[in-house]
């Protein structure tokens, strides 16, 4: 049996929290956790992991648009070690745009300004989630 999977958006100021579906297939927007300092962030991802029962997280890598990695980049790699350091499963998923299509769909939504600056981050953890999720689909199709 597949087991949950949580999708992190990292970002400077927060980290936008998805979760699958207890089958993997689908993703759902979580919270967003306010960031303070790596050991209280560590232990909020923590007590989400242990909430879904999983200790498997895809984590969102904002390349630069031509594949380099830059400081953000750089960041979520040095948060997935800390997560792999835990003993988490941690896999590193290409999130280029991911925040510009959770703002359009937001817009297309209608949604607020102050309500989208509230989920914007959670929305692109989802979007994170689902791209790994149908990669890992396409894995065991082949």
């Amino acid at each position: 049996m597949m087991q949950r999977v949580i999708g992190l958006d990292v970002g400077s100021k927060t980290i936008g929290v998805a979760a699958s579906d207890p089958l993997g297939l689908t993703a759902q927007g979580v919270t967003v956790i306010r960031r303070s300092h790596l050991a209280a962030d560590l232990a909020a991802v923590q007590a989400i992991l242990e909430r879904y029962q999983t200790q498997e997280v895809a984590v969102g890598l904002p390349l630069n648009m031509n594949g380099s990695k830059g400081p953000q980049a750089e960041a979520a790699e040095a948060f997935g070690a800390a997560l792999s350091q835990q003993g988490i499963n941690v896999s590193f998923v290409d999130e280029r745009l991911s925040s510009v299509a959770a703002e359009r769909a937001l817009l297309a939504g209608d949604v607020r300004r102050d309500k989208r600056k509230q989920v914007i981050d959670m929305l692109a953890a989802q979007l994170i989630l689902e791209v790994y999720l149908g990669r890992r689909r396409a894995d065991k199709e082949v």
